[in-house]
């Protein structure tokens, strides 16, 4: 389960030394637009220096790299001798991008985008071009300004946003992409980051961007399955394979109603990976 993706500053040492002890189920080393240019090398040198220890930590690293025009090839390459889980590519606006990004990154390594322009959020569901290619992140924020759109209508139950998380969330979904929900900005307003995890959830997200351990802490709980849901869905599963096994697959359970295939294909999926609080 991917319930939080947390990003941190990889000129911070502090911030780098701390990753061991994160909650965070992945952590993104971000080189694009936090970073001003003049100190895009020495964030890249301190990514390496701490990939170079090779910690368990690494599977949930991710590495997010500037558009491959814009330093993103060379970083790749200076990347891809050290053990860590994806690289993230920042502003993709053609599917050459992707197929160009899978030839450079090592074989051993996950691709994610940030869907961060207009021409990918209209086009991505065409760029799955390989099952390494697992992971999308809505940067809504710049995805705004590529419409010219202000970010002041980032607000809970606008139907603009509304439209653009489930527009996002299906297309991931149709062909095989995890979608992470975007970064809430105000970091120290947790009543309203709850609020939209609580609705993202609802809607049927997963997983959302956090900044700093707090947001991580209320993407873990609100995203994770609850005992009760597992609960739930390991007693249907076991009822109706039961049953199924006698050529019955459609029978009245006494607490939970009428199962049948579509039942038990939803208590699958609550129970894949079996994530609980």
């Amino acid at each position: 389960m991917r319930a939080s993706n947390m990003m941190l500053n990889p000129l911070n040492p502090k911030h780098l030394e701390k990753i061991p002890s994160l909650k965070a189920h992945l952590i993104t080393l971000n080189l694009e637009d936090a970073i001003a240019a003049s100190r895009k090398k020495e964030a890249l040198e301190n990514i390496r220096e701490f990939l170079k220890q090779d910690l368990a930590v690494n599977k949930k690293i991710v590495v997010r790299v500037n558009a491959l025009d814009e330093g993103g090839a060379k970083e790749i390459e200076a990347l891809n001798p050290y053990n860590f889980l994806a690289i993230r590519l920042a502003k993709v606006r053609k599917k050459g991008e992707i197929a160009k990004a899978l030839e450079l990154i090592r074989e051993d390594k996950e691709l994610h985008i940030s869907l961060e322009t207009k021409e990918a959020f209209y086009n991505f569901r065409e760029w799955k071009l390989s099952e390494r290619f697992t992971t999308a992140n809505l940067g809504i924020l710049d995805f705004l300004n590529s419409l010219s759109l202000p970010q002041s209508i980032v607000a809970l139950n606008n139907p603009t946003i509304d439209y653009i998380l489930a527009k996002f969330l299906l297309d991931c979904k149709s062909v095989g992409l995890y979608p992470f929900s975007f970064m809430y900005q105000e970091y120290e307003n947790l009543e309203e980051f709850i609020a939209w995890c609580e609705k993202e959830k609802l809607m049927g997200f997963e997983g959302k961007a956090c900044m700093g351990p707090k947001q991580v802490e209320i993407a873990n709980e609100i995203f994770s399955k609850s005992e009760d849901e597992i609960k739930r869905a390991k007693e249907i599963k076991e009822f109706f394979e039961k049953h199924a096994s006698r050529g019955e697959n459609g029978v009245m359970h006494e607490k939970y109603g009428f199962i049948d295939e579509p039942i038990y294909k939803d208590a699958l999926l609550v129970l894949r990976g079996e994530n609980t609080l």
